[in-house]
């Protein structure tokens, strides 16, 4: 019976442990340190934040590129020609992966594209879950898991905070005055995906532990997120006090299991060291 592999880029943060668990060929996008270019998940997320001290500017993040797919289509296809691919894309209005999987899919019957508009552990709480869905139906037809990613899709809701400006000044993405009243006002940005883009929504103020609170229990009430389970997502430095409130307040708000995604090279480099965001499904 011809069967369905699943495809997601490195900046989903679905790690190698979870990859190998739910069967998802993953290929990597690219961080830039200087002159050297490293595949997205191949290094420690800690020489992010040690070049940035050491240098004082940001390295390069870039999306996955026409030979990362066809190293991938030829591979997948080698081992298991008989089998389908279907491609579950990292948001293609923020990168170049998309359009490369489009070049070298050319005269490839055997490969299907999706847009999920999400980036992250939204990515990532989309590929998973239907990995599990394709578990529970192996005689699923390419038609039906193509129905219930686009389902998936459109139910997925995912927002983070960073710890303070600093990474997104550093890459041009906000002003030096909008960092220094961040700075002075202890202020938070909810930045949502929506539509594929990153858009700032609201601004929270105080402490990361109050800001974590309030997010979880504001975004999870105003989207009527499921309750069955709850992404959380964090890069390098959110400290287990934070983990600990996280969890309690989810467990407050009656989600009954969490899953924490440590983000890996790409979103590390935009969000900063400390960051926090959530992801789910609207009922």
């Amino acid at each position: 019976m011809r069967k369905i592999i699943l495809m997601a880029e490195s900046g989903s943060d679905i790690n190698a442990e979870l990859a190998a668990e739910y069967g998802i060929y993953v290929v990597p996008m690219h961080v830039q340190f200087g002159n050297e270019t490293l595949d997205d998940g191949s290094f420690p997320v800690s020489k992010i934040i040690d070049y940035y001290k050491e240098n004082k500017k940001l390295p390069k993040t870039s999306g996955s590129v026409p030979k990362d797919f066809l190293t991938a289509f030829d591979t997948l296809h080698t081992q298991r020609p008989q089998d389908h691919i279907l491609y579950i894309a990292y948001s293609a209005i923020t990168t170049c992966s998309f359009q490369s999987a489009v070049i070298a899919a050319e005269d490839r019957d055997y490969i299907t594209m999706l847009d999920t508009r999400q980036v992250s552990a939204g990515h990532g709480l989309i590929v998973i879950t239907l990995a599990k869905y394709l578990k529970q139906h192996p005689e699923a037809t390419l038609h039906e898991v193509h129905s219930k990613a686009e389902e998936l899709i459109e139910r997925v809701r995912m927002c983070f905070i960073p710890e303070n400006l600093e990474y997104l000044r550093a890459g041009g993405r906000v002003s030096n005055v909008a960092f220094l009243g961040s700075v002075i006002l202890n202020i938070h940005p909810c930045i949502e995906i929506l539509e594929g883009k990153l858009t700032a929504t609201k601004k929270y103020r105080g402490k990361m532990s109050n800001v974590v609170n309030k997010l979880i229990k504001e975004y999870s009430e105003t989207y009527d997120l499921d309750k069955e389970e709850l992404w959380l997502v964090y890069t390098i430095g959110f400290t287990d006090e934070l983990k600990q409130i996280a969890e309690k307040t989810a467990k407050e708000c009656g989600f009954k299991s969490v899953f924490w995604v440590m983000c890996q090279g790409v979103i590390t480099t935009h969000g900063g060291p400390a960051a926090f965001g959530l992801a789910g499904f609207t009922k």
